[in-house]
This record gives structure tokens, sequence and C-alpha cells, in this order.
């Protein structure tokens, strides 16, 4: 089985009151990123554009979503600097401001997505910038290279570049992050150390992947507004979408058409008024507090269920998954309900057992595309825990496990769907997801003591 990551330390607690009295917080991979997102430098082009240009500052360019990693080693994220990226997103995209670039649109001219991901304070080296307070830390964005429109030759070209130092993008899902900390492959740039170095495993670079990935995802999906349905501009760092009023795209059009801009004013043979052909239709985004789109996170509720009595689990699997494989029940929170509800009424729908008390546990991001994973604990209730399939026919099976077997399946049978169990496992024995899923996190804390208060470690 792969080597799998550890899960982020969670945040410090000093011995706090609540830690006390609820125990240590539980931190899951996609989480635990080390950057300060400084959100409400977002808005700020000068800061923008100080931070593109910054020595320190680190690129992650992603090709369908993909990011760049250095294959012959692992799976080990790849950073590059501003003047490797300048072909593909110009000189400054930030040098004017947000209202400047309104007024400047045109939908006719392809721009590559760019999102600003936060800054490292522990980079003592970084950009220095004083807003309000001064910030000080290395700048961090992810781009998206994917060769299109007219930035198509100069992506191609840094791809290449890329690979010819034997570094690409990764394949499939990626799950398994490792991080060159002390190395930026850049094609402009040192060369590459001897891969005789072995950086160990780290998981703040899956969440800033996590961020970065959901960020240009959202972004790729929603390029018309809602309301009108014409072209949107990323504003903001890449964390919100605004409907222009302006499209240089229209003007030109009409232009090209050979559509005139002199309209007869009544009355007047002789006399016109220019019309300012790049005006768009009216649109409600553009008018009162909603006149922006915002990133879409999907909150879904994944709960370990416990019998009454407190020594069984309620596990499910789905067809498609290898044999003896199981997880927790999930699924999506609806519209006007609460996270104790999601729970309760998914754990009926799927299996159709009875929950009574629902206590959260954790949470983990999971940027496929965009959920919020919303962690659960359970207790059936006493005449609620006969299952029944026959409601909702997503599960191929679901089963009351005791607690030693998932116990034992925890220590050697857990592994990726389309990866080996681990050391230790017996053929025809209980398969669980990694440590890297929440649904390992619960699943050992409940049979760890979570329910009942007593460690049985």
């Amino acid at each position: 089985m792969p080597v799998q990551p550890a899960n982020p330390e969670p945040a410090p607690d000093f011995d706090s009151m609540l830690s006390r009295k609820f125990g240590k917080e539980v931190a899951n991979y996609f989480s635990g990123s080390p950057l300060n997102r400084v959100g409400f430098l977002r808005s700020d082009h000068k800061f923008l554009s100080a931070a593109l240009r910054h020595p320190s500052t680190q690129f992650l360019l992603c090709r369908d979503l993909q990011p760049l990693v250095d294959p012959s080693n692992g799976t080990k994220l790849c950073w590059v600097k501003y003047e490797d990226v300048k072909p593909v997103v110009g000189e400054d995209p930030y040098a004017t401001t947000e209202e400047e670039m309104l007024g400047l649109y045109d939908s006719g001219r392809y721009v590559p997505q760019m999102v600003f991901l936060g800054i490292d304070e522990k980079v003592k080296e970084g950009l220095e910038y004083q807003g309000k307070n001064k910030y000080r830390g290395a700048p961090y964005f992810a781009i998206d290279v994917t060769p299109k429109s007219g930035v198509k030759e100069a992506c191609e070209k840094l791809i290449a570049e890329l690979e010819g130092k034997g570094i690409g993008f990764a394949k499939g899902r990626v799950m398994e992050i490792e991080a060159l900390d002390d190395l930026t492959i850049s094609p402009s740039s040192r060369a590459r150390t001897s891969k005789t170095s072995q950086p160990e495993l780290t998981t703040p670079q899956a969440a800033i992947y996590a961020e970065a990935r959901q960020l240009l995802d959202w972004n790729a999906r929603n390029p018309y507004c809602a309301q009108c349905g014409q072209p949107t501009l990323s504003v903001n760092g890449g964390f919100k979408r605004t409907c222009p009023p302006k499209d240089l795209a229209r003007a030109a059009s009409k232009t090209s058409s050979g559509l005139g801009n002199a309209i007869l004013t009544p009355g007047a043979a002789d006399n016109t008024a220019t019309a300012d052909e790049s005006e768009r239709p009216p649109c409600a985004t553009r008018k009162g507090v909603s006149n922006l789109s915002f990133p879409r996170t999907d909150p879904t509720v994944i709960m370990a269920v416990v019998n009454h009595a407190g020594d069984r689990l309620l596990l499910g699997r789905q067809k498609r998954w290898p044999p003896y494989w199981y997880s927790t029940l999930a699924g999506f929170a609806e519209p006007a309900e609460s996270i104790e509800e999601a729970v309760r009424r998914e754990v009926y729908e799927e299996a159709g057992v009875h929950v009574g008390r629902v206590v959260i546990h954790s949470t983990q991001p999971w940027p496929y595309p965009a959920n919020l994973m919303i962690g659960a604990v359970g207790q059936a209730i006493p005449s609620g825990e006969t299952i029944d399939l026959g409601n909702d026919p997503e599960l191929d099976n679901a089963k009351w496990f005791e607690f030693g077997e998932v116990r034992e399946a925890l220590k050697h049978g857990t592994s990726g769907l389309g990866d080996p169990p681990g050391e230790g496992y017996i053929e025809g024995g209980l398969r669980l997801p990694p440590p890297t899923a929440i649904a390992n996190q619960l699943m050992t804390s409940v049979v760890n003591g979570f329910v009942s208060g007593t460690p049985n470690l």
C-alpha cells in the first residue's frame, strides 16, 4: 500500500477550557493551510501588484485543475516564479483598480485565471506591505495554464520547458501530496536538487492545493452571470465574479458588422447623439448588495452512527467498491435543514436506521469539486436499529460492525479505493478508508471512546 501522508496538526489550544471539556481538536487532510489568506487585501490592487512580482512569491500552476508535480519523486508540488509566468499573465494584471478593470472589460479577450491564495508569514524575507496594519510574508498564487485562446502558445511553451526538466502535471485525483519545501522548480532559476533528497510527507501543501483547485474550478464553472447570462469578470484575487456594465467586445462587434453609433434625436433630423456601444443591458446584480457572485461550498454530512448499546458501528458499501470495503454513510445537506437533521435524514434514507442524538465531530474541505465534509457522530434510538435498504438504492449493503472488528481494520485494512490493504491484512476482513479520509477519523474516534467517554486504545 502507498505511504499515506499524515494529517495536519490541530491548532494549538494552550490548555483551553474547551479542550479540557471536549478533547483535542481534530484536523483532517486538506485542512491546516500554512497561509494567512488576508482576504481583506484581495481588493487592494496595489498589494496584489506588489505580491505578484515579489522575489519570494510562489506560483502553483494547474492544467485542467491538476497541479504541477515532480512525478519522478512522488507526488510533490512544484512551484515557479514570476519570470516564468509573466509570458502567460502579462506584466501586471493588477496594475489598475477594480473599477478601471470593469471599464476596460473585453469578453473577447481570454485572461488566464489567477487566484491569490495568501501569504506565508513564516518567510521573513517575504513581501512587507503597509495597509491598515503591516503584513509580511511570501505571497502564493495559483494560475490556470491550460493552453487556451490568446495564451495558448505561451502556456504550451512554459509546459514544454517544465516537461524538459522532468516535471509534469498530476494524473487523476490528487490525494497524496508531498512537498518540496526547500526547492522551487523554475525554468529561469536554479536546477533541481539530487533525487536522493527525500522530503518528508507534509500536509500543509495539500491544503494549499485544495484552495487553489476549488477556486480555479469555481471560476471555470461560472463564466456567465446567473441573472442576465452575460460573461462575468473574476475580481478580488479570484474570490468573486462580477457582471461588468460595459463590454468592449460589443462595440468591436458592432463596428465590424458595419452598424453605426449615431442615433437620431427626435425632432432634430440634423442632430445626432453618440451612444456608448460597449454598454450592456441592465442587470439586477449591478445594484444593491447582491452585485457579486461568491465561491460555492456544498455542505455534506458524513456520520459515524453507533447503536444504542454503544458497541457497534453502522457502515455501508457501494457496488463499485472493492470487496469487503465499507465506510461511514454520507450525503448532501439540503436547503433549510440543520446538520443534525441532515444526518438523521440521510441515515434513514440510505439504511432505514433512526438516529437520535447527533454531535458534530470535525470538518474536512473536499475540493472535488466544492464540498465541506461535516463529520458527525450519531446514536441510533433503541427501536430504530433495523437496517432497511428499501428507501434509497444508493447502498449495496449496510451492516452493524462490532468495535473490535473496526479497530482491527483500522490497523491493517485501510487503503484508498484503488490500493491494496495494509500490511497484516487477512483476506476477507473488513477494509476501510485511509487516515486522509474524515470517515477514518470518525471511526477511530468512536471505537476509541468518543461516545462512551472511556478511552479504549
